[in-house]
Order: C-alpha cells, then structure tokens, then sequence
C-alpha cells in the first residue's frame, strides 16, 4: 500500500510537469509567432519604401540631364549675345536676346532649388529606410535570441 500513494504522486508529478511545459511552450510559440508576422510586415513595408526611393533616384538623375541640357543652351544663348553685340546688331535684338537669357537663368535657378529640395527630400527617406531596417534587424536579432 505504501507503494500506490508514492507511484500516485510521481505520475500527477509528471502530468503537472507535462502540462507545465505545454503551457510554458505554447505561450512562448504564441509570442514568437506574433513576433514573426510583425517582422514578416516591416518588411513588406520597407520593400516599396526601398522601390520608392530607387525611383526617386532616377528622377532626381532624369532632373540632373535636364539641367546640365539647359545650362549648356544658356551658355550658348549668352555666347550668340556677344556675338551679337560683337557684329553690331541693333538695339532690339540685343534686348530680345538679353530677355531670353534672363528668362533661361531664372528657369535653370528655379530647377536647381527644386533639384535641392528633391534631394533633401530623397535624403530625408534615405535615413527614414535607414532607421527602418536598424529596427528591423534589431527586432530579427531579438527574434533569434529568443529562440
């Protein structure tokens, strides 16, 4: 009889510690995985925050030929002015000339502070995606840890 309460109480040890450990196990796989779809959507997230910029990119590039184009057809336009003056012309083409030439600065001036602020802004994302994906990795290195 002595043996029966004994043997009793190491299986209810056991069941106990077995369902200690479920217990134990399923709330830390309920954690890991909600950790991991977090993570699985940060990065989702930061794929077309990575095409954006990318696009951003070209353009501001697209912008760069433009306005390399237009200063090199203001250089010309102010080497035909003093051609111009050189060979004589008269007052009225001069005028139309100058015109012209002030109207191209103002336009390549104008381009160059929106190329500016396109790459502050570009710059501003660049270190947004940044620190986007130190936090990813940090959550993935946390992610690894824990398990």
């Amino acid at each position: 009889m002595t043996k029966a309460p004994m043997a009793d109480m190491e299986r209810l040890s056991k069941i106990l510690g077995v369902g200690f450990t479920a217990s134990s196990l399923l709330f830390v796989s309920t954690s890991t995985f909600a950790a991991d779809g977090e993570i699985k959507g940060d990065l989702t997230e930061l794929r077309p925050d990575h095409k954006e910029l990318h696009q951003d990119n070209r353009e501001i590039r697209g912008d760069r030929r433009e306005l390399r184009s237009d200063f090199k057809e203001l250089k010309g336009d102010r080497k035909e002015l003093r051609g111009d003056i050189k060979n004589g012309a008269g007052d009225t083409e001069i005028a139309q000339d100058r015109k012209e030439i002030r109207g191209g600065r103002r336009e390549v001036k104008g381009d160059r502070h929106e190329l500016r602020r396109d790459r502050r802004e570009r710059r501003g994302d660049r270190r947004e995606l940044h620190g986007d994906r130190r936090k990813l990795r940090r959550d993935i290195s946390d992610y690894k840890a824990s398990n």
